[in-house]
Order: structure tokens, then sequence, then C-alpha cells
């Protein structure tokens, strides 16, 4: 039987848009840092959420332990960082307690850096950017597995991409084309039409690459032409 491991991201995306979901669970500009050979690389695994905040805000909670010491093995690491921070909020130390505690890879809305410590630890991450300055004194964690609603960095106008909210415990799935959110909910009904969607590609794909016109064979294996 199929899982959520067995399709590409474009795959997923797809599907969500077929149910209904317009952003296709996708967390919008975040790309791979880390391993070096990103085609090759697929993380999926149940989200393990981490909320940043600023430092200098003195009302949102305190962890008493460290996120990363409190991560279970066979989760992907979901963090968001506000938006305007320029600061990493992950670094090679990170790195290595996380990928001795068994988690699959972290995925962060905001930037990261040491990338040649990842990259020697073959430890997948995905982020929006890269920066020399570390966390402190600019953000620090504030919850754990809480709801988080990622955004693109501009939210503004008639075509803003809408935000993504995960929960705790939804699948995240990353490769080299991008991060999707796939809700827990949704996983049987997002596997069986990422498989259909897979079987009419491979069908388009044999035509067109024995030379048939790409509106020709979309208007018959999806229904609809493409100009």
């Amino acid at each position: 039987m199929s899982s959520l491991a067995d399709f590409t991201t474009c795959e997923l995306s797809d599907a969500l848009v077929k149910l209904g979901l317009s952003h296709g669970g996708l967390l919008p500009d975040i790309t791979i840092r880390s391993p070096r050979n990103g085609e090759d690389t697929r993380v999926c695994g149940p989200a393990y959420t981490v909320q940043m905040v600023w430092a200098s805000d003195e009302a949102a909670p305190k962890l008493r332990a460290h996120f990363v010491d409190t991560a279970p093995a066979g989760s992907v690491m979901l963090i968001d960082a506000p938006p305007q921070a320029k600061n990493a909020v992950w670094g090679g130390l990170m790195t290595a307690g996380a990928k001795a505690r068994g988690v699959l890879g972290v995925v962060i809305s905001g930037r990261c850096r040491d990338l040649a410590e990842h990259l020697v630890a073959g430890f997948p991450v995905f982020a929006r950017g890269q920066s020399t300055l570390g966390q402190s004194p600019f953000t620090r964690p504030s919850a754990v597995n809480v709801p988080l609603t990622i955004s693109s960095p501009d939210t503004s106008g008639p075509h803003a991409f809408p935000a993504v909210t995960v929960e705790p415990g939804d699948w995240i799935v990353a490769d080299m084309d991008g991060v999707v959110c796939v809700p827990t909910a949704l996983q049987s009904k997002v596997v069986e039409l990422a498989a259909k969607g897979r079987e009419v590609d491979a069908k388009c794909m044999a035509d067109i690459q024995s030379g048939r016109g790409i509106q020709e064979t979309f208007a018959e294996h999806r229904g609809k032409p493409k100009l």
C-alpha cells in the first residue's frame, strides 16, 4: 500500500489542490540547504512544532527544556521564526542533537547557519534563508507542539499566498522541490489522489515523448487543454 513518502511534494500539492486547499499544502519559499545531494533527499514524518518569538517578548511563555532535547524520534521539526528576524534559529549543534535523537530533519520558516556542519552530518535542513547571526540575543523558543501558521513573507495584496496552518502531528514532506504539509485527516485521500495523478502523468509523458502535442495529450488524459 502506498504512503505519503512514496510521492513527490509536487504530486502531493496537486492532490491537496484537488481536495480544495488552494495553497496545496506548500510552506512557501522554504528550500533545501542540506545535504548537498538534494535530489536524493526526501523527508516524511509527523510535525514536531516549535514557535519562536522575539527575545524581548517577556509576555510569551518560556520553555523548561531545550526544544531539541524533547523532540521525538521519527519526527520532522518545524520551526516558525518572526518573519523580520535576520538571525538563524538553527545551527550545527542543534543538528548534532537532533540527529542523535532520531529526528528526520528540520524545516525552518526562518534562517539557519553553520551550513558546513549540516552538510558534513548529512542532516536534512530546509529553510527560508541563512545568516551568520546566532539566536541570542534576537529570538528565543516559546512553545512546542502548538499549531503554527506559516505565511508567505509577502502577505499583502489581492494575490497574497494563503497561510498554511500546521497542527502538531500533521505530515511534513520535503524534497528538492519544496515543503508540503498534509493534514492528518486527509492523508488517505491525498495518497489516493496522488496515485491517480501519477498514472495520468505517466500516460501524458509517454504520449509527449512519442511526439504528440502537449495540448492534445492533456485534453485526452487530463480532460482539459493546455495552452
